[in-house]
């Protein structure tokens, strides 16, 4: 089993380095729980990526609904992911239907089906980043009583994710950004997929960005009553407000986002790590 953990420290390590970063500020005896839950994570979120077809995508999704269910004991035990997460899940007494509406919001990805409203948007990161980072509080002892904290980041961090991965999103003719948001400032669908910038488009990301510095301050007014014991789980967050930050500015060109440098995502995550309340800069 300790190979199946230190697996999933290796995918998480390079696939989703953020939350790879923020779990070495775990206590030591919580971060293979934490790798189990991020390397799950990485599996589903990026399907679409591996499968490329949406019925592929189904059958790799339905596969982790079986495997939280119960029904694939044997394949999950060889499966080093599977193996180190439904030991965890045990461990830890969290219920793999918890889980299995990260995997349920995930089909989403798999079309290309427009995101319907703003609400269908925050529902959407309810389900994955929000739920994620409270299953992660729950393994560091401290997710009771933080769930709009934990609402709240979800959301402000998949807005800005949309904002980031507009121009890959709309390669492939994937839409996050609402219609509801689209049709409100007459916004041309096929432009975005053109990658063409329009002042209809800028106004209707500005909406996004507003809404995700709401949601980023909600977070933060939730915070206070936290206990210090989830930081590891929202230390990730503290990018948000530093990816946000360049998107204001004026020449912000939307399909031309800049990420954020390794070095720098890493010194965000160790300055929040000392200062919690650099998370909500």
């Amino acid at each position: 089993m300790h190979s199946h953990f230190e697996h999933c420290a290796a995918l998480v390590r390079e696939a989703d380095r953020d939350r790879y970063l923020a779990t070495l500020f775990a206590p030591a005896d919580k971060r293979n729980a934490l790798f189990a839950l991020y390397a799950f994570n990485v599996e589903i979120a990026r399907v679409r990526d591996v499968a490329r077809e949406s019925m592929p995508g189904e059958i790799r999704l339905q596969w982790w609904r079986e495997v939280l269910s119960g029904e694939r004991d044997g394949e999950a035990a060889a499966h080093p992911v599977a193996a180190a997460l439904m030991a965890t899940l045990r461990q830890y007494g969290i219920e793999p239907e918890r889980l299995s509406g990260i995997v349920d919001a995930r089909i989403f990805d798999l079309y290309d089906e427009p995101m319907p409203t703003l609400d269908d948007l925050d529902n959407y990161a309810v389900m994955t980043q929000s739920a994620l980072i409270g299953i992660a509080a729950d393994m560091l002892d401290g997710g009771a009583g933080c769930m709009m904290l934990m609402r709240h980041a979800g959301i402000a961090a998949t807005v800005t994710a949309v904002l980031t991965n507009l121009a890959r999103h709309a390669a492939r003719r994937q839409l996050y950004v609402p219609l509801e948001v689209l049709e409100r400032h007459k916004v041309n669908r096929e432009g975005i997929f053109a990658a063409q910038v329009s002042e209809p488009l800028k106004a209707a990301l500005a909406e996004l960005k507003r809404h995700a510095r709401r949601q980023l301050a909600a977070a933060q007014a939730e915070f206070q009553y936290a206990p210090k014991a989830i930081l590891p789980a929202l230390l990730p967050l503290a990018l948000t407000g530093a990816a946000l930050r360049p998107m204001e500015r004026r020449g912000y060109e939307p399909f031309v986002v800049t990420p954020l440098s390794p070095l720098r995502r890493q010194w965000l995550l160790w300055r929040a790590a000392r200062n919690p309340r650099r998370i909500f800069a």
